[in-house]
């Protein structure tokens, strides 16, 4: 376990070094370091002022929300998977994602029906996501006597309809228009902001620690409710916080950087091999090895077609379908 600890936290520190580096204007790391320090009053900077200006105000904050939006897309999907003991699950399982995407076409299509997306578009989609969440609860977990499968039924069920009328909307709009919508759905880190970074840091921090916290009661659920119950576990109060936290840290994120895949789904099964089936495990080692994926991830995404840029979720789903596929073939070939 600590060897694996060590390994992912040096992940981590590459991501890290790697998001800052490279780009179009080459930056080695040690000038980097010494532009750090000299703003602490610890040296000189051998930076330019524009060089500088593309290191802080450019890279570091989309390196900073990629770090955000990989651990809580990771520990989200960790702790569904927990709380539904369903290997497939994600963090869009309860309808986040259809609900983020309508408040995002309506914003990019009904209201604005312009040449770019507007600026108020993270907060519907916010409002879309968390709309969506809280009617999957409201039809399938509010009653007493409710299981994983009728809520998981209801977000099948609340994310068609949202779906639907996504498409509805997209019926009535321009073709610039749904080329905007289209951009924000497959995610992004382009406008990132160290504004955006202060907005969804609160809702990372507080549902991620609340995540990582619940690891234990998911290793009580992980035997069945009927058990977790006699061993003395509120289960529907531990479903409802854990689903909540996840489902609250994935609308943020999902409203400052799109709809990004598979990062929910195959870093909690890479952590799984590696550490075992402890969530009090799987959880805080998915949101360190969660945060160096996605980085990892955008910068191939910003540099493989430089000058362009491949959207974010294109990255995640080529890397990532393939090694989910792998690591079902491991799986089965641990069980046979």
């Amino acid at each position: 376990m600590v060897i694996i600890a060590v390994a992912t936290v040096a992940t981590l520190v590459v991501a890290v070094i790697l998001g800052l580096v490279i780009g179009p204007t080459s930056i080695s790391a040690q000038r980097i370091l010494g532009d750090a320090l000299s703003h602490l009053g610890i040296g000189h900077s051998t930076l330019a002022s524009t060089q500088s200006s593309v290191v802080w105000q450019l890279r570091a904050p989309r390196m900073v929300l990629g770090l955000l939006a990989g651990a809580m897309l990771a520990v989200a999907g960790g702790t569904y998977q927990g709380v539904f003991r369903n290997p497939l699950a994600d963090p869009y399982l309860l309808g986040v994602a259809a609900g983020a995407g309508l408040g995002a076409t309506f914003a990019i299509v009904d209201i604005a029906n312009a040449a770019t997306i507007p600026t108020w578009t993270p907060l519907l989609a916010f409002a879309g996501a968390m709309v969506a969440v809280t009617l999957t609860w409201v039809i399938g977990g509010r009653s007493m006597r409710s299981t994983t499968s009728t809520l998981v039924l209801a977000g099948v069920a609340v994310s068609a309809l949202f779906t639907s009328a996504q498409t509805f909307l997209q019926q009535q709009s321009s073709a610039q228009s749904i080329a905007n919508v289209y951009i924000w759905l497959l995610g992004s880190l382009a406008n990132a902001s160290w504004h955006s970074v202060l907005i969804v840091l609160p809702y990372v921090v507080v549902c991620a620690t609340v995540c990582v916290l619940a690891g234990r009661a998911l290793d009580v659920m992980s035997v069945g409710d009927d058990e977790a119950r006699s061993l003395g576990l509120s289960v529907r109060s531990v479903r409802l916080l854990v689903v909540a936290a996840s489902s609250l840290g994935t609308a943020a994120i999902v409203s400052a950087v799109g709809l990004i895949g598979f990062v929910g789904i195959i870093v909690p099964h890479i952590v799984r091999l590696l550490v075992g089936t402890s969530y009090r495990r799987i959880l805080p080692i998915s949101v360190v090895f969660g945060a160096a994926f996605l980085v990892l991830a955008d910068t191939v995404a910003r540099t493989v077609m430089a000058p362009s840029e491949l959207p974010l979720g294109v990255v995640t789903a080529v890397i990532g379908a393939p090694v989910f596929v792998l690591i079902l073939s491991v799986r089965r070939m641990g069980n046979s």
